[in-house]
Order: structure tokens, then sequence, then C-alpha cells
């Protein structure tokens, strides 16, 4: 188990590491050992930001016209270098931001399927052509890249996302500015590392490392910047949508979720448990897909909740890189005191504590250890009901039947993924028909697949959908061309 403390690293910037002795610098800790130091981070000033801008700006116009096998071998040899920093990422990743760290190198793994998707796309970006009432005439689309993006990144998938939204940006010839989430920024900097060893023109990848309220703010509001893609909070998505809007850049906005998991009648409930407590507990909870209430009609529900806390009782809460963990700490005080303050609100309100509930240390000195918390009778409307928490805290609300089962699916603000259990196949269509979210899952929970199209609706998402073929909606424009011969 390693304990090295990183040097400190910079942005990367026009092909180039930044090495500025008077940069202001933050560090990183390691959520299971508060009290280590993981990295140590120089932050981007103003003026880094503005140049890393300017020379996308400048790299644009020539990477637009690499042509589609340039940007396919691109991908390839990125992945080649890619299997040789697994162990680095999966490392930094766990230690940064804490989870168990096979779901880390799970995160690097993912990374090749979803890269070859892309240079598969690359090969495929063919428009349409349509038949003209005048004669002589051909008309077709094309689609062409909309210019430099900046991609926006959390902390909760430190490896995944920044690929997700890198890779297609550079698949369709778009520059791309990476600023990471700071508390845990050190995967990205073997991005950088990795893209920087390919030898790409400078400015067509940035890595800036700095805060929202400040770097990010520079790349929403530079006219030089075409679009922003966002994964995060709906708080900080909306903001930066009404910002862009301001200038008319494009958005795509992958924000919140209070995901349901609606049960009918079925006859295999520890099966259905168990897919539940995955969707709930991985990632101790702290994913926009994670299922955070199971909504239940009464003639399962002792089963399940039975069936629930059997499930949730066979997760090993310890730190990430301990040998048979399978849940680590949420990833920092905030967020460990703001989960106590949900569970103490939700049993004041009448909700029962199945399993879980008290935490080993309430200071988190030794450690922001949530172990997986079960709490039924939680009202609908209540905040557990309705709120995002991002914890391991799953939520279970008695209803009278499907009618109000649907209800309160629909309660809450958010609408990016929902599941429904039911043997019942017409049952089971209804609710995924009347479900207001972007994706619904049928008896299984809320694991997306690397080449499908992932969103959602309401205030959970804005703009096209992204991961599958359709992010390329956002990375491109459309044009139309009418070729008229003489």
């Amino acid at each position: 188990m390693t304990s090295t403390l990183l040097s400190t690293r910079s942005s990367y910037v026009a092909g180039r590491w930044l090495d500025n002795p008077d940069a202001k610098t933050v560090e990183t800790r390691d959520p299971g050992r508060p009290d280590e130091v993981v990295g140590r981070y120089a932050l981007a000033t103003e003026r880094e930001t503005q140049e890393a801008i300017a020379s996308a700006a400048a790299a644009a116009p020539a990477f637009a016209q690499t042509n589609a096998a340039e940007r396919s071998d691109l991908v390839y040899d990125f992945l080649r270098l890619w299997a040789d920093r697994q162990d680095d990422l999966a490392d930094i990743a766990t230690r940064e931001m804490g989870k168990a760290r096979a779901e880390s190198y799970g995160e690097t793994s993912r990374v090749f399927f979803e890269a070859r998707f892309w240079a598969g796309e690359a090969l495929r970006g063919g428009g349409q052509t349509f038949p003209s009432t005048r004669p002589n005439t051909d008309i077709r689309t094309i689609r062409q890249p909309i210019g430099p993006v900046a991609a926006i990144t959390p902390w909760n998938f430190p490896i995944l996302t920044p690929v997700r939204k890198v890779i297609p940006a550079l698949v369709n010839g778009c520059p791309v500015l990476l600023k990471p989430a700071m508390q845990a920024p050190g995967t990205t900097v073997i991005v950088a590392e990795i893209l920087h060893e390919l030898g790409l023109p400078a400015g067509v990848f940035s890595l800036l490392l700095g805060s929202g309220r400040e770097t990010g703010l520079l790349l929403v509001e530079s006219p030089e910047i075409a679009g922003i893609t966002f994964t995060g909070s709906t708080e900080v998505g909306l903001g930066i949508a009404t910002r862009a809007a301001a200038r008319n850049a494009r958005t795509q906005l992958e924000m919140g979720g209070k995901n349901a998991a609606v049960v009918s009648q079925v006859e295999d409930v520890d099966r259905v448990a168990s897919e539940i407590a995955g969707a709930a507990f991985t990632a101790s909870g702290q994913r926009c897909t994670s299922i955070s209430r199971v909504i239940v009609v009464p003639e399962i529900r002792e089963a399940l909740e039975q069936a629930l806390a059997r499930a949730a009782q066979k997760y090993v809460v310890g730190h990430g890189l301990e040998e048979g963990t399978t849940m680590g700490p949420v990833v920092d005080r905030a967020s460990f005191e703001r989960t106590q303050r949900y569970i103490a609100e939700a049993q004041s309100n009448g909700a029962r504590v199945l399993v879980g509930g008290e935490v080993l240390d309430p200071s988190g000195e030794s450690g922001y250890f949530v172990p997986p918390t079960i709490l039924t009778d939680v009202a609908p409307g209540s905040p557990l009901a309705v709120d995002e928490v991002f914890a391991p805290v799953l939520a279970v609300i008695p209803v009278a039947d499907i009618d109000q089962a649907i209800a309160v699916t629909n309660e809450t603000q958010y609408g990016l993924t929902a599941s429904v259990f039911a043997d019942n196949g017409s049952v089971a269509r209804r609710v995924a028909m009347a479900s207001r979210s972007g994706m619904v899952h049928v008896n299984h929970g809320t694991v997306s697949e690397g080449h499908i199209p992932f969103g959602g609706v309401a205030q959970s998402g804005q703009g096209a959908y992204g991961i599958g073929a359709t992010s390329t909606e956002f990375f491109t424009s459309l044009k139309v061309i009418y070729d008229q011969q003489p």
C-alpha cells in the first residue's frame, strides 16, 4: 500500500507543462485517511487559462482538417499507452476520492471499450443524401467540428468521465480544454501525460487545474469556447447553462439524479435486492445513476426489506486500497456530515433504520466512512425522498399501488434514470413508459453501457446525450449542401 506524496503537478497548456513558482497550490487528501496528503497541484492563473484558450482557437482550423483515419489511429495510440498506466490511474483515483480499488481499476478497463467505440465512430461520420425537386441537384448533409470545447468533469468518476469527453472531442475534430474537479485531479494529469507523449499539436489538448469559480468561469464565458460539456451537480450545471446561453454557446449537461426503483410483485426477491443494493452502494452511492429510493407495493414490502438488509450487510467498508474492501468512504468531510444530517432528519420524521445508520467515528477523524444504510417508512416528498444525497443511503418508500408508485417516482426535480422490477410485463412496461427519466432499466439496476446514449430530462440533463453516438451532435454542427450542376 503506497503512501508516497505526489510532487507538485501543474497544468498543461499549448503543448507544455506550466512552471510557475508563484502559482497558488492546493492539496488533495485521502478520504479514508484524512490526515494523509495525496497530491499537491499548482492552479492555473487567469493569464495561463487565457493562453490555453487562445492556443486552442489557433489550433482549431488545422485540427478540423485532419482525416478520419488519423483521428481513429490517435485513439488506438492513446489506448496503447493507457494499458501501461492502469495501475497508476487506479491507485491515485482510490487515494483521492476513496472508492474501492477494484472499482477504480474497472474504470480504467471500461475506457478501452468506450474509446474503441469512438475509434470506430471516426470512420462512420457520414451524413445523409436527399432527393431534390430541382433538376441536376444533389443535396447532402455533413457534420463539422464546432471548434474549441471545454470539458468540466467531476470527482466521482475521475478516470472515465474525462476520457469520455476528451476522446469524442478529438475524434470529432475539436480542440479540448479539460478542467477536472479539484477533489481528485490526479488521474487527469496522467491523461495529459499520455496525450503529451502522443505529440498532439500545441493547443489541441490542454489540462487546466483550477476551481470552478475561477478557471471554470473563464472557460464558460470565453467567446472562443464554442461549447461546454459538463458532468456534475444540477446547481452548477444550471449556472453554466445560464452563462453559456448569454452568448449562445452550446452545452452538454449531465447533472444530478434521485433515481427510483419501483418494485411490484416478483418471485426472486433476493435477485432484485442484489440488483438494487449494487446500484445503491457501488462507489459509496456517489454516482449520478445510483438508486437512492425504493418505491414498493404492500404485497412485496416485507420480503424486499429483509432481502435488502441482507444484501447491504454483505458490503465490507474500509479503505479503498485494503484487501477485501468492497465499499470505501464518501469523498470529504462536507459529504460525510451532510449524510449524517439527512439520516437524522429522516428518523426525526418517522423513518426507521433497517441497517446501517450509525457511523463508527461521527467526527470523521479516522476516515469519512458511512456504512450502507437503508431507512424505511420514508415519507413521499420528504427531503430523503426527493433530495440527491450522494451517499450510500437508500430510502424505502411504501406506497399503496402502482398508480401511487408512478406518482412518487416523478415527484422529484430530477429525471436521470429509473428501474422497475416486476414479473408482470404489463406492469413493467407501464412504469417504464410513465417514468419521467431519460433512461429506464427493467428488471435490473442502473448500470449504463459504453456505446449507448446516456442522459436525463428535467433537472438532470440538457443538450445531446453523451457516451454513445449522440454525443457527436454536441461536438459538431450540421451543414446542408445544395449542389446544382450547371
